[in-house]
Parts: C-alpha cells; structure tokens; sequence
C-alpha cells in the first residue's frame, strides 16, 4: 500500500507536465516508460535475490523515483544531457525530498531510498553504504542498465541511424573502436566518456557493463536470457571488423555464464 500510495504521488507529478490534450511531451514520455521498465527490473532483481521485505520496498521505491528529475530537467534546459544543463541524479534527490513524498506514503526508510536515486548515476558507490541501502543503490543501477540496453535496440530498430544519429550523440557510425576504450573495458576500468568518439564506443561501453558493470547474478542472468549481448555482437560488426569487438564480447559472456 504504501509503494501504491508513492506511485500515486509521483504521477500526480508528471500529469503535471501532460500538455493541452493530456499527452506528455515525446521525450517525457519515453522516460515515462523508461521507469515503468526499471521498476518491473528492480522487482526481478529482488525478487531473484530474495530480498526481505523492507529492502524490497526500498528498492522499488528507489526504481520509481530515480528519474524523477528528468522531467523539470527537459522542460528548463530541453536537453537530458547532464553536461549541457544539471546533474539528473541530484536533481531528483533533491525533488524527491523537496516535495516529501516519502513522508506522506509512510515509506520506510526514506534515507536509504534517496540516496540510491542519488547515487543510481555515479560512477562508484562511495564507502561504508549500509546493508540496505547498498542492495536499493545496486538494484536501481542494475535495473537502469538493463532497460537502457533495451532502448538502444528499440532506437536502432526504429531510427535511420546511418543518416541520423541524434540518438548516440551524432557519433560517427564508421570508426572503429578507441583502443583505450577497449583497454579500459578488458581491464575493468572506469571509460572517461572523453574517449567515445564513435558509435563503436557507445556500444562498447555497454558490453563494458557486461563485463564489470552487473552487480547481481538475477540482472547478468536477466542481460543473457534477452540476448542483450550478442545483438551487440551483431551490431558492432555491421559497423568494423575490429578484431577487439568479439575479445571484449567473448569476455562478457564468461562474466554473464557467472549465474
């Protein structure tokens, strides 16, 4: 009841950004979907790793609200990129707080549940993260990634992006993977997003989470059962013939059969 009675408020607040006719704007509402999805992954990661109940509810109410900003965020700066305007993760902490949702549903835990969406972004969990907020922070980032793989299939199923590549950040779609992306991945480091320079990269660093990226045995098993990396695979051929795409791919297999 309680995690019904977040999901009230939250689209109470994004019916707040529904133009004339009741629909929200296009990109509203593809991140609209794009939480339906994180939730519905959160709930199989919690439920796959049996989860208490409260660490459950955390995580789930995490999920529903760790894109909260991203609405306010397009409407002022017309851009999701944080770097052209704000810090998405901080935006919707500091909402989520500001509006007091977690108060009025009775939500346990609501420090927990803020500093996952807080966190859900970063590039490391900082140190010394209690028990349940560590599984809410790891789920969230879990879920995130899951569903984000399956946008960029459904923008290149539905996209020209040969000719149009607004979707990948106008990449070029013919240059062969940056060698120091691919050594970053192999060796399990942080990729600085300075060394994507082309579509190759943006679709490495994907297989890179792969790799290193997956934090519980339900999101690896979840990534392998939907095929997420062989369509990659698939697709980083269509672009080069690179020899290092199928070392990274056969090196996020191994990581993705530790189920």
């Amino acid at each position: 009841m309680r995690l019904d009675e977040l999901r009230r408020l939250y689209d109470e607040y994004v019916d707040t950004y529904r133009e004339e006719g009741g629909a929200l704007p296009s990109m509203m509402q593809l991140k609209r979907a794009h939480t339906g999805f994180v939730v519905k992954n959160a709930t199989l990661i919690a439920d796959g790793e049996g989860f208490d109940d409260l660490t459950r509810e955390v995580a789930l109410s995490a999920a529903l609200l760790h894109d909260t900003g991203r609405y306010e965020q397009l409407k002022r700066f017309n851009t999701f990129k944080d770097s052209d305007s704000v810090d998405h993760a901080v935006f919707s902490h500091d909402i989520v707080k500001e509006k007091g949702w977690l108060a009025k549903a009775g939500s346990p835990r609501p420090d927990a549940i803020l500093a996952a969406v807080l966190y859900h972004n970063r590039r490391d969990l900082p140190d010394g993260l209690d028990t349940v907020t560590l599984a809410a922070s790891h789920t969230v980032r879990d879920a995130d990634k899951l569903d984000i793989f399956r946008v960029l299939q459904h923008e290149i199923a539905n996209t020209d992006w040969r000719k149009d590549s607004r979707a990948f950040w106008n990449l070029s779609t013919r240059l062969p993977p940056n060698p120091v992306v691919v050594e970053c991945i192999e060796n399990r480091l942080p990729v600085d997003y300075q060394n994507i320079k082309s579509l190759s990269d943006f679709v490495m660093i994907q297989v890179g989470w792969m790799v290193s990226g997956l934090h519980y045995a339900t999101t690896r098993r979840l990534c392998a059962e939907r095929g997420h990396l062989e369509y990659r695979r698939r697709f980083l051929h269509e672009l080069t013939d690179d020899p290092s795409i199928d070392r990274v791919c056969d090196l996020a297999a191994k990581e993705l059969s530790k189920i």
